[in-house]
């Protein structure tokens, strides 16, 4: 198993008051603590127009400064809000990423989940799963894999002579790993389809994670050559809340009021449409209660029960955790969290293998070992 960040450069009003430009200082100084304690990945979100919630508004810009900042992290988008881009301008910037990266880099798709970042940018909300499974992720992988685009669609016009390509080209080959977001049947299905690994939220349940990853692992067989050739095919991505303390007493007694504002306000505000197929697992204020949370859905506590819950994620299917937290922690806790979880949990994370793993690309034709 392999473990990341997950960063959504989400402003502490305490700490970085208003207009919070000190947070990109605090994710920068997060990063460089993940690269110094050995994680594997950070990834960086995308996020417009809130201020209480994130504000990044170009993972490839940022990206490319982490590039300069960081010599061996993998540095990954997690995830590009499709909708709001053009599709060509993704792979182009995801291959610069890459070079400038020297092939560090992954990247991670996402049809969005906040009507009101494409309100602000004149997009249809309700036409972004059409946009994004009809037109743009089937030019993304044209981008990739022919170089060369010519489309007259309902969302895209595209038109390439022969004089014209796609370029940068990635390190990586054919293209860096790829995974989506999904949490429906039908974007689930898309992700296995079309050779994507799969990420998951933080909200759903482990038994909920299991679930989903056998229905993907069904449609894996799906996936035709070359899609079927993304490094990232058949790999599970799940965000998990994570604090580790001492004990779980210490856990809860830093972390409680934090972790349980952060997700009751990003539930219950009203702003997040539909968050991956998952609001519903988590509809009731009851559902927000530290004990529910804890059983259900956080990792927190001290590092053998963070383990423990570490070892349940991957014998669900799991074959990388992205941590998650709210900025209330304030950086020295942060800071003091990570490198705990580094020196006392991520030693032993190695050993557990994600379950399955091996069968379902067998099914799907592709070896185990990529």
């Amino acid at each position: 198993m392999k473990i990341g960040l997950l960063l959504t450069s989400h402003p502490d009003p305490d700490t970085s008051p208003y207009p919070h430009q000190s947070v990109h200082a605090r994710v920068t100084n997060e990063v460089l603590t993940a690269e110094e304690n050995g994680f594997d990945t950070v990834w960086i979100a995308e996020h417009h127009f809130s201020n209480t919630y994130g504000i990044l508004p170009d993972p490839f810009s940022y990206l490319s400064y982490l590039a300069a900042k960081t010599s061996s992290v993998k540095l990954g988008a997690a995830v590009m809000v499709v909708p709001l881009h053009h599709p060509l301008r993704i792979v182009e910037n995801a291959a610069f990423v890459d070079i400038l990266s020297e092939g560090r880099f992954q990247l991670g798709l996402g049809s969005g989940y906040r009507p009101y970042e494409f309100e602000g940018l004149g997009v249809e909300y309700d036409e972004r799963h059409a946009m994004m499974q009809e037109e743009a992720v089937p030019l993304i992988l044209q981008g990739f894999f022919d170089k060369r685009v010519n489309v007259d669609g309902q969302f895209f016009k595209i038109r390439m002579d022969e004089q014209s390509e796609v370029f940068p080209q990635p390190i990586q080959q054919p293209h860096p790993p790829i995974y989506m977001a999904a949490g429906t049947p039908g974007s689930m299905a898309f992700a296995a389809r079309n050779g994507f690994g799969l990420m998951q939220s933080a909200l759903p349940s482990i038994e909920t994670i299991g679930e989903h990853v056998a229905f993907y692992r069904e449609h894996m067989a799906e996936a035709q050559a070359p899609y079927s050739q993304n490094p990232a095919f058949g790999d599970i991505d799940v965000a998990r809340m994570v604090y580790v303390a001492e004990s779980d007493e210490k856990a809860r007694e830093e972390s409680e009021e934090g972790i349980v504002r952060h997700t009751k306000s990003f539930l219950l505000s009203g702003r997040t449409g539909s968050y991956l197929g998952d609001v519903a697992e988590k509809s009731d204020e009851s559902a927000f209660a530290y004990e529910q949370l804890v059983r259900d859905t956080v990792l927190h506590g001290s590092p053998d029960t963070v383990l423990r819950r570490l070892e349940r994620l991957a014998q669900a299917g799991a074959s990388s955790v992205m941590i998650h937290y709210p900025p209330y922690y304030g950086p020295a806790k942060t800071t003091k969290m990570l490198e705990l979880f580094a020196n006392e949990v991520l030693p032993h994370v190695g050993a557990f293998e994600q379950a399955g793993a091996g069968e379902a690309l067998a099914k799907a034709g592709v070896p185990a070992a990529r």
